[in-house]
């Protein structure tokens, strides 16, 4: 989230997103985010720069392509090596960002410092969003990444069913004065994907793929220029916005985004999907569950039992 929305301070009148439909029909609330698979041209560059500044490590390395994450933990991001696929187009839909989470400040400062050592030339600002602060680069291949930790959800503001977030200011170096440690520098912490953002073509039909076919609630809507949707009542697990994007169509094979995976609970909550998905199922392969959105976005549901 990088545009502006000031409204903090405003009477909390609801702890949770607004909800019309019945249960069975929401996404189930312990769904998480999975990895983001990107597809890329110099595969080394690549691994190097979310080794080196992201801070992941190396999990699988093979002729499919690299896994990273955190040793002993989940993988975020899986790069594929295709030197065919053009550039994505100006203008067209595809990511915005992945967003990683960190689960201290300290480690998120430590990240920072790492931007500015290695690659000061890709960094893009940062965001005070009320739920979260953030600081966003872009990867050596223009893929958006953002970096950022939670506030405790007690400091969380709803007020008629709509979590408030916003963007304001965050200074890097203060943040890194007062967050950095000693044991940040030289320890990794849990990393995970926190939520992934999207780029589409119109935030009327993203609302009803996201929240009225798949299950998504809504916790936040700006205007007709962005959406963010979540399960059990986090600020997002995903956004779409029309920053740059506004009527773009289906998208073509091109560098960039892969697949974003979900993590559903169970293989019947992965079904629910499937059958509510109607055109849009791409496959189901007796586990997972992929679908694509309107702009040929494309999803995994991954039963986690």
């Amino acid at each position: 989230m990088q545009q502006n929305e000031n409204t903090r301070g405003t009477q909390t009148t609801s702890n949770g997103p607004a909800v019309h439909r019945p249960a069975e029909e929401r996404m189930a609330a312990d769904t998480h985010m999975g990895y983001v698979t990107l597809d890329v041209r110099n595969i080394n560059t690549m691994r190097n720069f979310y080794t080196k500044v992201v801070g992941l490590d190396v999990l699988a390395d093979n002729a499919d392509g690299v896994m990273l994450g955190r040793a002993g933990g989940a993988p975020i991001v899986a790069l594929h090596e295709d030197r065919t696929l053009p550039l994505r187009p100006e203008g067209s839909a595809g990511l915005f960002h992945t967003a990683i989470l960190f689960q201290s400040p300290a480690h998120l400062a430590a990240a920072v410092v790492r931007i500015a050592r290695y690659v000061p030339q890709l960094y893009t600002g940062s965001g005070d969003h009320y739920v979260s602060q953030a600081f966003y680069l872009d990867d050596p291949e223009g893929n958006g990444v953002e970096l950022y930790v939670d506030r405790p959800r007690e400091e969380w503001t709803w007020r008629n069913g709509q979590v408030l977030m916003g963007t304001e200011y965050v200074d890097p170096q203060a943040f890194v004065n007062r967050h950095l440690s000693e044991e940040a520098l030289g320890r990794p912490d849990s990393t995970t994907v926190g939520h992934v953002h999207l780029q589409v073509g119109d935030v009327a039909t993203a609302k009803a793929f996201y929240v009225d076919t798949l299950g998504f609630d809504q916790t936040m809507q700006m205007g007709h220029s962005a959406l963010f949707v979540s399960a059990g009542g986090y600020h997002h697990h995903m956004a779409m916005n029309t920053w740059g994007t506004a009527g773009a169509g289906l998208r073509v094979p091109s560098l960039g985004l892969g697949r974003v995976d979900v993590v559903v609970p169970t293989r019947a909550e992965a079904e629910r999907i499937r059958d509510a998905a109607g055109k849009a199922l791409l496959s189901d392969d007796g586990a997972t569950v992929t679908v694509a959105d309107p702009w040929a976005n494309t999803l995994r549901f991954v039963p986690a039992a």
